[in-house]
């Protein structure tokens, strides 16, 4: 939810930033906290786009991001949808929201404490993977992402 729900968006010409995006990541990066990224992407399983594609997406946001004074320490993303078209990627994952996988990894590889972690997500799918996570879920409906985050990122990174 850091860009504009446009429906599959792996691309740069589909993407935009969701307003204070950037700076919300700027703040969380200055307050101390790591900032990951867990997206579904079935648009790869769709053939909509590949994961090269997805990944030069990523490595954009990641320059983005640094250029507005943030940091994504790390990205997961899940490919795979049990309706795929592609059949490399059909398949149900535990990475895919609502399970927790992806989540569950950036804790392990990171050594989060999980009482000291939070997600914002815009779907009920993130507030699900977050609880199964054992972490705590915000669920932001739309606004300035920055002034969400803002009172969020006051409890412990």
């Amino acid at each position: 939810m850091i860009n504009v729900d446009h429906g599959y968006v792996g691309t740069r010409d589909r993407f935009d930033w969701m307003p204070g995006a950037l700076e919300g990541i700027a703040l969380a990066t200055s307050r101390g906290w790591r900032v990951f990224v867990v997206t579904n992407q079935s648009g790869v399983a769709r053939g909509l786009y590949t994961e090269t594609e997805l990944r030069a997406l990523h490595d954009w946001m990641i320059r983005e991001i640094a250029a507005a004074g943030g940091v994504v320490d790390d990205i997961r993303y899940c490919p795979y949808h049990p309706d795929a078209v592609i059949p490399a990627y059909c398949k149900v994952s535990n990475w895919r929201k609502p399970a927790p996988g992806m989540i569950l990894d950036l804790l392990r590889v990171w050594k989060i404490d999980p009482a000291h972690a939070l997600l914002v997500g815009d779907q009920d799918t993130d507030m699900q993977a977050a609880a199964a996570a054992g972490i705590a879920g915000f669920k932001f409906t739309g606004g300035n992402l920055e002034a969400f985050l803002c009172p969020l990122l006051h409890r412990d990174g």
